[in-house]
């Protein structure tokens, strides 16, 4: 694919504005319903009142996915790649974090690897840069309390227990207490899980752009076989979470237990199938190709700075609901499933 310069398009500013508007009232809603115990309960539109109880959440939030937004469309344009404005786009608030994120459009992905890797890479730094502070603040106003059984426990990463550890000198969950989560920490823990999603070194993800910039072309067919391995990743948490709650439920196994590792695994199988449905829209293509002049070394560093990244960030298990000894309910409706990936 060629560089061809292409004239600048059109802002459609009362499309972008509009969706960040309808955002930001999905995810205060969100919010709301997350301070009132009410999240995945499927209440009514009454349980988000009064709204302004979710600010503390939806701001921090939507703050972290416009700095994610921004850092790729500042260097796409740094670079004369032709970008658009961020099209945020909102969620049922009883969906879990009240959006699916935000995209950025470019008419034609730059075959150039240098500016590739900047672009792909400058979305996931920003967005981290805020998030770190957003959790730590969220964190500092956390507490530490008891596991309950058949509460939504959210995913750990090395990055995000490191934090609970520097905020609260433990390692948590540690099989008996937890951190319940205040509603920023809790949108800062949404900023992970959306780096993490990005990073995903397949197709047109950032990490698939990252990964293409640093491979080259022939890293497609690794990525063809790491996308059909997905599903492979979802029965691995099945059986792992499944082994978790049988333990919590003392060697106990039901319908309600396999719900929840059910439950668990799911996002792997959307993503799975989000991944698939881009690159149908796309032609059929992995990734479009790059051209073949060789990768300075500060890109080569910067690729490994994004894979310690990823590692990082990395959670096998994005949520799952606790037994912890209690009469665990069926899982909650679908929460965080999706986040929309930039490109």
């Amino acid at each position: 694919m060629s560089d061809t310069p292409v004239p600048p398009r059109r802002p459609r500013l009362l499309l972008h504005v509009g969706l960040f508007l309808a955002t930001i009232l999905t995810t205060t809603a969100a919010g709301s319903l997350y301070v009132h115990g009410q999240l995945g309960g499927g209440s009514g539109w009454e349980a988000i009142l009064p709204i302004k109880d979710g600010l503390s959440y939806s701001l921090p939030l939507m703050l972290i996915l416009l700095s994610h937004e921004l850092g790729h469309y500042l260097v796409a344009r740094l670079h004369g790649v032709d970008a658009s404005l961020p099209y945020f786009i909102p969620l049922p608030p009883n969906f879990g974090l009240g959006t699916m994120g935000a995209v950025i459009g470019m008419r034609n992905v730059t075959a150039d690897r240098k500016k590739l890797i900047d672009i792909g890479a400058a979305g996931p730094l920003a967005g981290l840069i805020v998030a770190v502070p957003v959790i730590l603040y969220g964190l500092a106003h956390s507490k530490v309390g008891p596991l309950v059984g058949g509460g939504l426990q959210e995913g750990n990463s090395i990055l995000y227990a490191i934090l609970k550890y520097a905020s609260k000198g433990a390692w948590l969950p540690d099989g008996h207490h937890d951190v319940f989560l205040h509603p920023t920490a809790w949108a800062g823990w949404a900023g992970l899980l959306v780096t993490m999603i990005n990073l995903i070194p397949i197709g047109q993800l950032d990490g698939g752009h990252i990964a293409t910039a640093y491979f080259g072309n022939g890293y497609n067919r690794f990525a063809d076989r790491l996308h059909r391995f997905l599903p492979l990743g979802a029965l691995a948490v099945f059986l792992w979470v499944l082994h978790l709650v049988r333990s919590e439920a003392n060697g106990h196994l039901d319908e309600a237990l396999v719900s929840i590792a059910l439950f668990a695994a799911l996002p792997w199988l959307v993503w799975y199938f989000l991944i698939r449905i881009v690159r149908r829209a796309s032609g059929d293509v992995n990734h479009p190709s790059v051209d073949e002049a060789p990768l300075p070394q500060s890109r080569r560093a910067l690729f490994w700075l994004m894979v310690a990244v990823f590692v990082l960030v990395f959670m096998p298990v994005p949520f799952r609901v606790t037994f912890a000894g209690g009469a665990a309910p069926p899982p909650p409706p679908a929460a965080v499933t999706a986040i929309a990936t930039p490109r």
